[in-house]
């Protein structure tokens, strides 16, 4: 399909869905109750997503906030709120119809949010051309909107533009385990059923690299529908714009804590667990970052650490027969490769078929935020107990 077909298919789609009150396809969670309280039932009503924008919650009073895709209004209204009086919401949509309804309620959301000048606008425009100014945005964020925009690189390269340095995204999606085949990638209805247009993981992930977006790592995520072997994941993920930094500080020293006993960070600087190595401050910048701070400890001196020390993090296999239960992980942590205590490579995006011992150890508290797992069988598995080895195939 051409990319202006593209565009328009999708537009009418959601005008329609905004007419007839048509439930869209996309999974997502809000807290109704608290809506109520300041949100119109008619923007409640065509509230379409896969999933409530969690950046939200780091967002301070004064900030500007950006949303891709703002439909009906609801996040930009959620967001009003969180900045207060003094910071201002965007919302670009493509939609007229959608516009229409959002600038209809502005009045309404402010008067019961207690302002005396609405601090939030709606304006038309497409994700890959945004009317909005350079560096102008604290955060951004999106609800399954991208994943409908057909050249997704570009919007990455227009988000990373528009936001200020020191500026982040939060974004939820739907992403693919694996190419979407071109019988569907050429399927227009799937197009609104956030179906057609989903990247890849690895793809989406390294698209925003590209862009310069650096720290990119999942908030969370959730298996949504399988479609011919295809499995599409509801993931929301956060990235940061990173200022520059001027490299003339003391050189400064990492030490990975774990749980991976070695990592590759975004700038290609490998570490192992407990080993401490030489950074730059732009490296120091990177990994003092919210994903990273919590698996490196940064010094001003090497710091070697023992499996016996308690900053240590390391979660081991058991030791017992291994079942091949049909899951899968994808490393969606805020490093490049890692490699888990069963010996286990993980390059992010990349699904890697693991055993029950396995899926174990990821699902731990430590493992869990840098990993999606999800199943593929599509059936019950009867696997037999085996034992790990390298030989096998397993661990």
């Amino acid at each position: 399909m051409a990319i202006d077909d593209i565009t328009q298919t999708v537009s009418d789609r959601y005008a329609r869905a905004a007419a007839t009150g048509e439930q869209m396809c996309c999974p997502t969670t809000y807290d109704l109750a608290d809506l109520k309280s300041f949100v119109p039932q008619e923007v409640l009503t065509i509230s379409y997503g896969c999933g409530t924008p969690a950046g939200l919650n780091s967002v301070q009073p004064g900030e500007t906030v950006l949303d891709i895709g703002s439909g009906g209004g609801i996040d930009c209204f959620v967001a009003a709120r969180r900045v207060g009086p003094t910071g201002n919401v965007i919302g670009i949509d493509i939609t007229d119809t959608m516009l229409e309804i959002a600038r209809r309620n502005v009045p309404i959301v402010a008067a019961n949010l207690g302002y005396a000048t609405a601090n939030m606008e709606f304006r038309k425009g497409t994700a890959d051309a945004m009317p909005v100014e350079d560096a102008s945005v604290d955060l951004i964020i999106s609800n399954c909107v991208i994943n409908l925009a057909p050249d997704k690189r570009k919007v990455f390269r227009e988000m990373y533009r528009v936001l200020k340095p020191g500026g982040r995204f939060t974004i939820s999606d739907i992403l693919a385990d694996q190419v979407v085949p071109q019988y569907l990638a050429h399927d227009s209805a799937k197009w609104g059923d956030c179906l057609s247009g989903a990247l890849q993981v690895q793809d989406y992930l390294g698209g925003m690299m590209d862009a310069g977006f650096h720290a990119v790592h999942q908030i969370q995520s959730t298996p949504w529908r399988s479609i011919d072997g295809i499995h599409f994941l509801s993931v929301t993920l956060t990235g940061y714009k990173f200022p520059p930094v001027a490299d003339n500080a003391a050189p400064l020293y990492a030490t990975l804590k774990g749980p991976f006993s070695t990592a590759t960070d975004e700038l290609g600087q490998q570490y192992r667990r407990g080993i401490p190595q030489s950074i730059d401050a732009r490296t120091a910048q990177f990994l003092q970052s919210p994903p990273l701070q919590s698996l490196f400890l940064i010094e001003q001196a090497p710091v070697f650490i023992e499996a016996t020390d308690p900053r240590w993090r390391a979660v081991l296999p058991e030791q017992a027969p291994c079942v091949w239960k049909g899951d899968y992980a994808i490393l969606t942590g805020p490093v490049i490769n890692a490699e888990d205590d069963d010996h286990h490579q993980h390059y992010r995006g990349v699904p890697l078929e693991i055993c029950s011992k396995t899926t174990q150890v990821l699902t731990q508290d430590a493992y869990r935020p840098h990993f999606t797992i999800y199943n593929r069988a599509s059936t019950r598995v009867n696997g037999t107990e085996g034992t790990c080895s390298p030989t096998d195939g397993c661990c």
